[in-house]
C-alpha cells in the first residue's frame, strides 16, 4: 500500500518534514516518490521513480518553499513506475494537487469523458482523473471541499484522497473509503497520513478518519463531516502511546503478524479484480492444448492448490512444474498451443523468469500472476493479473499466498462457466462462498491465535514435525511445513497422508508431533484412518478441523478449528492461517526474528 503524508503549519517550510515523514513510511514498500508544496500561489513539485534517498540526491526534496505540502510514496497499480506516474497529480492549470491510495475502478470511463471535454492527461494512472474532476467542479463555482464531495459521488472503487489548491492554500482536504487515513494535530499545525509513523515525531495526538467522511485541515484545527449528509463529526483525540518502531507496524510487534492479520483485506481487494482481466486469462487457458503452472516456494504451493481448483471447477487439470526444473522436465515439448501460468510474488524470481523465457522461445502463451506492477514478469507475459496484497514486508509470504489463491479461484470459476463443467447454479454457490472468505479468515485468526501461541510453547523444543494432508490439503501441509522451516528453523516435512505409511511413518515414535489438515471434504474419512495409524504409534496429534468435527477432535491432542464449512476448492485459505500463526509463535518462542529469517530474501533473483 502506498504512503501518504500532508501537513499545513503556521511557520517553517514543510519540505524537510515531508521528506523525513516519507522515509518513515518506507516500510510500506514503494517504487516512486513525490512532494508538492504551495508558496506564492504556485505549486512546487519534485517527483521521480526510485528510492527516497536516490530521488533526494538527484532533486533535493528539502529545498522547496511553502507552509503547506503533500507527499506520496507509490506502489504501482496503474502504469509502471515512472516520473510521470509518480504522485502527486495535477489539473490542467497546475492549481490542484492530489495524492491517492486505492483503485478507481471506473477511471477508464471517467478519463474518456474528461478527455472529450478537453482535459490533457500526463500519466497512465487512475488517480489523475481526480484532480481533473475537481477542476471541473471548481470551475462550476464550488469550493475545494464541495468539489471533492462531488468527485466521491462519481468514482467507484477504494480510495484515500488528499488534495490542496493554490486557490485555497489555507487548507488540506482529505477523504477515504476503504483505505486508511489518520489525522495528527497540535497547536499551529495539522497532519494527515496513511499511517501514524509519518507524523509521530511531531505529535502523538491522533484523530481517526472513517470511511465516508471528509476532513478539512488548517493551522487552527480539524473539521470533519459525513459525505452522505454533511453532518458534523465531533471525534475525540486519541493519545498515541506506541514507540516509533511499533507504530511502523501499526502496533504489531512484527510485520509478519501484521500481514497475517491483513489477509482478510487482501482477499477482499483481490476479489475486486476487474472481471475482464479474469475473463481474458480464462479465455487463453480454455483455448490452449496444454496448461502448465510454474512457480517456486510459497507460489508453488498456491499453484498446487490452483490445479485442484481448475480440475474441480472447470474440468481442466494443469501440470505443475517447479520453475527451476521446467526446461529439464518438458524436454522441448512446448508449442504455440500451450499456456504457461507463471506465479511469482515479486515478478522478479529468476527461476520463474528463466522458465518463462524458455516457454516463449517455443511460442507458448504466458499468463503472469504477480503482486508487482512493472516487474520483469509483466513485460514477458501475454496477460498479467496483478494481485492486490499491497507491499509485503515480512520475508515469509503470508498475504501474498492468499491473494494468489484468490486470483486462481477467480480464474477457475470463470473457466468453469466457459467450459460448462459446472452448471450455473453450482457456479453461483461457489462464487458466494468465495465472497465470504475475508470474513471467515478474519474469524479464523481470532479463534486460533492464542491456541497457536500456547502450542508453540509446548512444541518449541521438538526437533522435527510432520505435516500431512490429502487432496488439495497437501498444498496446505506443504505451505505449513515451509513456514515453520523458514522462520523457526525447525525441521518439518510435508507428505500426502496416503503416502505417509510408505516411509515417513518410520519416524514416528512416542510424542512425535504430526499435524493433520483435515477439512470436511471427500478426503476426511481417509484422514481419520491416517490419524489412527499415527496415534497407534504414539504420535502427538495436532489437527486443523471444522469446529464441530468431534470425531477427529477426540482423536487429537490439540486442535485448531475453522468456524464453518468452506467449499473444498478454497479450503487451503482458512486452513493455512493457524499454521502461519503457529510458525510465527514458534519463531518467537525460540528467540528468532520472524521478519528476517536467515539466508532468505523477499525476492530470489539468482538461479
Amino acid at each position: 500500500m502506498c504512503g501518504i503524508i500532508a501537513v499545513i503549519q503556521e511557520r517553517g517550510v514543510v519540505a524537510p518534514f515531508l521528506h523525513q515523514a516519507l522515509k518513515r513510511l518506507e516500510y510500506r514498500g514503494y517504487d516512486s516518490v513525490g512532494v508538492t508544496t504551495i508558496a506564492n500561489n504556485t505549486l512546487y513539485t519534485k517527483k521521480d521513480k526510485g528510492k527516497i534517498e536516490e530521488v533526494h540526491k538527484r532533486l533535493n526534496l528539502d529545498e522547496m518553499p511553502g507552509l503547506i505540502g503533500i507527499g506520496h510514496t507509490r506502489w504501482a497499480t496503474h502504469g509502471a513506475p515512472s516520473m510521470l506516474n509518480a504522485h502527486p497529480h495535477f489539473d490542467c492549470e497546475d492549481k490542484i494537487a492530489v495524492v491517492h491510495n486505492g483503485v478507481i475502478d471506473n477511471f477508464i470511463e471517467l478519463r474518456k469523458e474528461l478527455s472529450e471535454k478537453g482535459h490533457k492527461f500526463n500519466s497512465e494512472t487512475d488517480t489523475e482523473v481526480i484532480p481533473h474532476m475537481i477542476e471541473d467542479f471548481v470551475k462550476d463555482g464550488l469550493g475545494l471541499i464541495e468539489a471533492i464531495k462531488e468527485v466521491t459521488k462519481r468514482i467507484e472503487g477504494t480510495y484515500a484522497i488528499v488534495a490542496m489548491s493554490t486557490e485555497e492554500s489555507d487548507k488540506i482536504v482529505c477523504t477515504r473509503d476503504g483505505n486508511p487515513l489518520v489525522i495528527g494535530t497540535k497547536s499551529g499545525a495539522s497532519y494527515v497520513s496513511s499511517d501514524i509513523p509519518a507524523f509521530l515525531p511531531m505529535t502523538n495526538d491522533m484523530i481517526l478518519l472513517l470511511d465516508g467522511e471528509i476532513a478539512s485541515l488548517t493551522t487552527e484545527g480539524i473539521h470533519i463531516e459525513k459525505l452522505s449528509n454533511g453532518a458534523i463529526v465531533d471525534r475525540e483525540t486519541i493519545k498515541i502511546s506506541w514507540t516509533a518502531d511499533q507504530a511502523k507496524k501499526s502496533g504489531y510487534p512484527h510485520f509478519m503478524l501484521k500481514e497475517i492479520h491483513e489477509q482478510p483485506d487482501a482477499i477482499k481487494e483481490t476479489l475486486r479484480l476487474r472481471p475482464e482481466i479474469v475473463k481474458e486469462a480464462a479465455s487463453i487457458i480454455k483455448e490452449s492444448e496444454n496448461v502448465y503452472m510454474i512457480a517456486m516456494g510459497t507460489s508453488g504451493h498456491a499453484a498446487q492448490a490452483g490445479r485442484h481448483m481448475f480440475a474441480s471447477l472447470a474440468g481442466i487439470l494443469p501440470s505443475f512444474e517447479l520453475a527451476s526444473d521446467f526446461p529439464d522436465t518438458v524436454y522441448g515439448s512446448l508449442s504455440e498451443k500451450d499456456c504457461i501460468i507463471a506465479i511469482t510474488q515479486s515478478g522478479e524470481t529468476t527461476d520463474t523468469i528463466t522458465a518463462v523465457k524458455y516457454a516463449k522461445q517455443h511460442g507458448s502463451k504466458i499468463i503472469a500472476i504477480t503482486n508487482v506492477v512493472g516487474s520483469s514478469i509483466t513485460r514477458l507475459a501475454n496477460h498479467t493479473i496483478i494481485t492486490q496484497a499491497g507491499p509485503e514486508i515480512g520475508v515469509a509470504a503470508t498475504k501474498t499466498f492468499m491473494v494468489q489463491l484468490t486470483s486462481l479461484a477467480l480464474i477457475a470459476l470463470e473457466l468453469g462457466e466457459m467450459t460448462g463443467f459446472r452448471n450455473s447454479k453450482e457456479i453461483v454457490k461457489k462464487r458466494n462462498s468465495l465472497e465470504k472468505l475475508p470474513e471467515l479468515v478474519s474469524e479464523v485468526i481470532s479463534r486460533n491465535e492464542e491456541k497457536a501461541r500456547r502450542l508453540a510453547s509446548i512444541l518449541h523444543e521438538k526437533p522435527s514435525l510432520l505435516f500431512l494432508g490429502r487432496g488439495i490439503s497437501i498444498a496446505t501441509a506443504e505451505e505449513g511445513a515451509l513456514k515453520l522451516k523458514e522462520i523457526s528453523y525447525n525441521h518439518a516435512e510435508a507428505y500426502s497422508a496416503g503416502e505417509s505409511k510408505h516411509g515417513p511413518i518410520a519416524l514416528v515414535q512416542n510424542d512425535y508431533p504430526v499435524i493433520f489438515i483435515a477439512p470436511s471434504d471427500d478426503t476426511r474419512n481417509r484422514i481419520v484412518g491416517n490419524i489412527m495409524e499415527m496415534k497407534a504409534r504414539g504420535a502427538k496429534i495436532i489437527s486443523v478441523i471444522q469446529k464441530d468435527d468431534d470425531e477427529i477432535r477426540d482423536l487429537s491432542d490439540y486442535v485448531f478449528t475453522i468456524p464453518e464449512i468452506v467449499e473444498s476448492e478454497y479450503s487451503v485459505m482458512p486452513y493455512i492461517v493457524p499454521l502461519q500463526l503457529f510458525s510465527y509463535y514458534m519463531a518467537l518462542r525460540k528467540g528468532y526474528d520472524p521478519d528476517k529469517p536467515r539466508n532468505l530474501a523477499k525476492s530470489v533473483t539468482v538461479l
